[in-house]
């Protein structure tokens, strides 16, 4: 009856430690069997043996089959296993895109298993949109802060189509040029939906419209009359130019024969905002309104 007694409480002990609190640690067991089966005078042999046998095997597998796909207990532990998966996903993602890449891919070299990514994401689209946001949302409350910024304090001259369209390039820059190789990577990814038809439009469309809307309003601040499809037109090859940037395909190394290099961020960044300023300027301000359309052949 002791020895029975003393099993049922360490059956409870076993439900609250391996199963709901910590894994099954070897090392606690076996001390604290020992010193149940000592303290009823019946040693490891024999009935109580074979009992604490056949429990403990229970009890691993049923560990077993309750952790699969499961997140780790501990929610630092959970955090540090999503963002490793993540990382991993973000750096697939930039090499071969998203059709060429699997949930098997990923977990392979993160080092999980394949039911966690399920757990954490759903499917693969779903990890695909969760690497997308997770940057996405820094670089968004970014430039609406350095846009603010500049409404409200341009400098004596007043706010200009430079200034504005420098402090909607500044985070983006700052991020690419210092923020390792994980921004590298995301500049990489935005490049590719940016250019993608089947389901591009919608991502970028998804995470990135509001800060563009709050963007051109600006414009549209300081360009009385300017039209809206020449305002968009032109936001049109300003997206298209600065992910051409982020793609650094190496393409102007090569036409330039050296002069140029893709990844070189600072040549970007110095040359960019006048680039694309003017040619708002051109379109927005200086061009007749629409008054050049061709005649009609007779």
């Amino acid at each position: 009856m002791e020895i029975q007694r003393k099993l049922k409480n360490w059956r409870r002990l076993l439900q609250k430690r391996r199963i709901g609190r910590i894994p099954y640690d070897a090392g606690l067991v076996a001390p604290a069997r020992r010193r149940i089966a000592c303290a009823s005078g019946c040693g490891d042999n024999g009935t109580w043996g074979q009992a604490m046998t056949a429990e403990r095997t229970a009890t691993r597998k049923l560990v077993r089959k309750r952790s699969r796909g499961r997140p780790p207990k501990t929610a630092a532990r959970g955090g540090a296993m999503r963002e490793r998966i993540l990382d991993v996903g973000e750096e697939l993602f930039a090499q071969h895109g998203f059709d060429g890449v699997t949930v098997r891919d990923v977990t392979r070299k993160a080092k999980v298993n394949v039911a966690l990514a399920h757990y954490y994401f759903g499917t693969m689209r779903g990890l695909f949109d969760a690497v997308f946001l997770r940057r996405a949302a820094i670089l968004n409350e970014e430039r609406l802060k350095a846009i603010d910024r500049y409404q409200i304090d341009p400098g004596p001259g007043g706010a200009t189509i430079e200034g504005f369209v420098q402090a909607f390039l500044d985070p983006v820059m700052e991020r690419w040029h210092k923020g390792g190789r994980g921004w590298k990577h995301y500049m990489a990814i935005v490049a590719q939906v940016n250019n993608t038809p089947k389901w591009g439009g919608e991502t970028m469309g998804r995470y990135f419209d509001p800060v563009i809307h709050r963007l051109v309003d600006a414009l549209r601040g300081i360009m009385p009359g300017a039209r809206d499809d020449d305002l968009y037109w032109s936001y049109h090859f300003f997206s298209g130019a600065l992910t051409l940037a982020f793609a650094e395909t190496g393409r102007v190394d090569r036409l330039s024969s050296g002069a140029c290099v893709s990844s070189d961020v600072e040549a970007i960044r110095a040359r960019l905002a006048p680039f694309i300023a003017a040619g708002f300027r051109e379109i927005c301000v200086r061009r007749p309104r629409h008054a050049e359309k061709p005649p009609a052949r007779s």
